[in-house]
């Protein structure tokens, strides 16, 4: 099995972890009254089998996602760069200089009939 398929399974498994202790804390603290609405419900173990089910895919997904991010290689050589020049209308303490702008009226082009 290729790796890549390996690291996947490994996620799914640590996300289903997650979902069932999260699940279970919903649970245990009856936030939003989950726990009353499940255990009075005839079909209660549905909701509670769907809430396992797609918080599964939501933790497994981003136990995956940081593994790949975590596999990216460290650049070796600093990035560096060159410095900017100093754009136009900033002195070099970055305070606003005022420049002229030059303004001329134009006259319409439309004719008003009157």
């Amino acid at each position: 099995m290729p790796e890549l398929v390996r690291l996947y399974i490994r996620n799914v498994f640590a996300g289903l972890g997650l979902s069932v202790t999260f699940v279970g804390l919903l649970l245990w603290f009856n936030v939003a009254n989950l726990w009353h609405l499940i255990s009075t419900s005839d079909i209660g173990y549905i909701a509670v089998a769907l809430l396992i089910v797609f918080n599964t895919v939501v933790f497994s997904g981003v136990q995956f996602a940081i593994a790949i991010m975590r596999m990216a290689e460290d650049d070796e050589t600093p990035g560096g760069g060159k410095r900017d020049a100093i754009p136009a209308g900033l002195d070099r303490s970055a305070q606003m200089i005022a420049v002229p702008v030059p303004v001329e009226a134009k006259t319409s082009r439309r004719q008003i009939n009157r």
